[in-house]
């Protein structure tokens, strides 16, 4: 098993590394050359960068993610293809996604998408707290025991 995150725009990157290499768990840092760091990168962990474009880091995940993977991302479309593909997948507001949940996520991006093309103004995400960090830790550490 590995962990893919979709990185650009994740805030528990470092509560990931943390947590994955109690378990020596490999983690794969996907990310678009804007977000290029000559920073060297922690025992365990790999960034990998991709263009910068739409759905670039999507499509690498993909591309290397195998079943039985772990993938971190807010992004509803990879998240949906990952499940297709027998992957664990982790929002990082500390839910998991599900065949359960991720048709009613998507239907509700597409309905504010909608709306918004019309000219209706939609809420964005409510800001990153705290408590969704601590979600998140509990989420993912519960997770790497019970799997790993």
């Amino acid at each position: 098993m590995k962990v893919y995150v979709d990185a650009d725009a994740c805030p528990v990157k470092e509560i990931i590394i943390e947590e994955a290499s109690k378990y020596s768990l490999p983690v794969v840092l996907v990310k678009s050359f804007a977000h290029f760091s000559h920073d060297k990168d922690p025992v365990g962990v790999e960034s990998i960068y991709v263009d910068t474009g739409a759905d670039s880091v999507d499509y690498r995940i993909m591309l290397l993610a195998t079943s039985d993977d772990l993938i971190v991302t807010q992004d509803y479309g990879l998240a949906s293809l990952a499940l297709g593909k027998g992957c664990i997948v982790l929002h990082h507001k500390g839910f998991q996604y599900s065949m359960e949940n991720i048709d009613e996520l998507l239907n509700t991006r597409h309905a504010h998408a909608k709306a918004r093309r019309s000219g209706a103004k939609t809420k964005g995400p409510k800001p990153f707290t705290d408590t969704d960090r601590h979600k998140f830790r509990s989420l993912f550490s519960n997770l790497l025991s019970r799997t790993i």
